[in-house]
């Protein structure tokens, strides 16, 4: 039974949907980030970063205790353990790589500051509203290029490019995003959300999600979150 510390967040959803989709067995424990539950002790043991999620795996790869944070090494980790998503070849599991890179080092962090100074930044700051919506539209052009030439991001077959990207893009909306202006993506997008696994990933903690307040603003977004613990 894999330990799963997180949150229902882009991130969280990852990891829930890709132990869904390989049907191993886990145990969800909430990591309230609203409250500040990411800067205790016994969380910051496995995830010195201070961000969800991060699993305990019993079984590690030499038959002990493993833990994990970073949901892109999370997914490598799964997908090796199960032989499931990441490929069958060299040639295809450096594809499926590349593809998980692009979404940690770039559509994670770019959609994510469109969404907090299009949504939680207390002022709206022009320069920043535009630079990260532009910024946002242009990974969403790439893509939906490349899924104009390929059923998934990673060619023929679903991935865990497609697990680790999917979740990002769900809150297209609040990023300034329109469908219609990436047809190919929103087909990739429409069938991944019908997956039953996906699905099932998705309401995961869902119900435990709430508006931020102004205290979880600050605790989030504010001295509390660069503060040394």
């Amino acid at each position: 039974m894999i330990d799963v510390y997180s949150a229902a967040t882009p991130n969280g959803h990852k990891v829930h949907i890709m132990l869904e989709e390989c049907g191993l067995p886990y145990r969800i424990h909430h990591i309230n980030i609203g409250a500040g539950d990411q800067f205790k002790p016994e969380f910051l043991a496995i995830s010195p970063n201070n961000k969800i999620p991060a699993i305990v795996d019993p079984q590690g790869p030499d038959g002990k205790p493993m833990s994990l944070f970073e949901s892109g090494a999370i997914l490598v980790y799964l997908a090796s353990k199960t032989g499931k998503f990441l490929g069958r070849t060299d040639r295809e599991r450096f594809t499926t790589l590349q593809w998980v890179m692009f979404q940690m080092g770039g559509v994670g962090p770019m959609l994510g500051q469109a969404h907090h100074f299009r949504v939680y930044a207390p002022e709206k700051i022009e320069y920043a509203v535009n630079r990260y919506t532009n910024e946002t539209h242009r990974l969403y052009g790439v893509i939906d290029t490349q899924l104009s030439k390929n059923a998934y991001l990673a060619g023929d077959e679903y991935t865990i490019a497609d697990i680790a990207t999917f979740p990002w893009l769900r809150s297209w909306k609040n990023q300034g995003v329109d469908w219609s202006d990436f047809p190919h993506a929103k087909r990739w997008f429409d069938e991944i959300s019908e997956r039953s696994a996906v699905k099932r990933g998705v309401e995961v903690l869902a119900n435990s999600s709430k508006p931020f307040d102004d205290k979880a603003k600050e605790i989030l977004f504010g001295r509390t979150q660069y503060e040394k613990h």
